[in-house]
């Protein structure tokens, strides 16, 4: 591959990844319907994805999936408890029924998706742009640990056939990244060391909903879940992290409650 193709698509991920930043920091600080709005929509979109890969026979039946998952996430905002949670298993239950094959696979992704993209709204509505910030600050310090990390010590790989390219240097390096971003946001906060705790748990799930995502595209055997965003592959591609990130804090606090403080 000549050097001028083997940096084709820097353009592409450069416009792309402004983009998703300048849309996305502008809809995590408005907070309100703009940002309930791009959540759902991002929901709905990795729920789509996720069925052109595990049926692509069935596309027919994708779009319309997606729809009813960004409506379900978005009315879930609305309620409160076991209503919003009924709301929520709508459109994996019915995306189950309708498909013939890999009806668990479908149902357990969907549920994950549907439900953490409840979460980014939950919080953002309840605990407020602070707990947003660190949340993201989390999940980027995990990924940039974890990558200068891997490259500078190597070692033993973390799960090399599902993940050729991580390893336990790196997977270490953003627990790490993660507790001190976790002591920065509860020293500022007046918190204790149950956030740094947190945080750590939360760099865990991020990497997890990455591993997982890998592993099925791995299983089938696609490259990216989708082209919606150029040079970067799909929604889930992008935001598989943050998706068992938001997992992770909404199990946890709806269990135990804010370190240190009441929701």
């Amino acid at each position: 591959m000549s050097g001028a193709g083997r940096w084709a698509d820097l353009m592409p991920r450069l416009i792309s990844a402004v983009v998703m930043i300048l849309v996305g920091g502008w809809a995590v600080w408005r907070g309100g319907v703009v940002f309930d709005l791009l959540i759902a929509a991002a929901g709905g979109g990795m729920i789509w994805e996720l069925l052109r890969m595990v049926a692509p026979h069935r596309q027919g039946v994708a779009l319309p999936l997606g729809v009813l998952s960004m409506g379900a996430v978005l009315a879930a905002a609305l309620m409160a408890g076991n209503w919003a949670v009924g709301l929520l298993l709508i459109p994996a239950i019915l995306g189950a029924v309708a498909l013939d094959i890999r009806r668990g696979i479908y149902l357990g992704f969907a549920l994950w998706v549907v439900f953490a993209a409840y979460a980014f709204i939950w919080m953002r509505s309840t605990l407020g742009l602070d707990w947003m910030v660190w949340l993201i600050s989390v999940v980027v310090a995990t990924d940039v640990a974890g990558y200068f990390a891997g490259k500078t010590f190597g070692g033993p790989k973390f799960w090399p056939r599902v993940s050729p390219k991580k390893t336990w240097s790196g997977t270490s390096a953003g627990w790490i990244a993660a507790a001190v971003v976790g002591a920065i946001f509860a020293a500022q906060a007046g918190l204790g060391l149950g956030v740094v705790v947190l945080s750590v748990l939360v760099s865990m799930a991020s990497q997890a909903g990455d591993v997982a995502e890998s592993a099925l595209k791995r299983k089938m055997s696609v490259k990216d879940s989708s082209a919606l965003i150029p040079g970067h592959g799909g929604l889930f591609d992008r935001f598989d992290g943050m998706l068992g990130a938001a997992a992770m804090v909404l199990l946890v606090l709806s269990l135990w409650g804010l370190p240190g403080g009441t929701m």
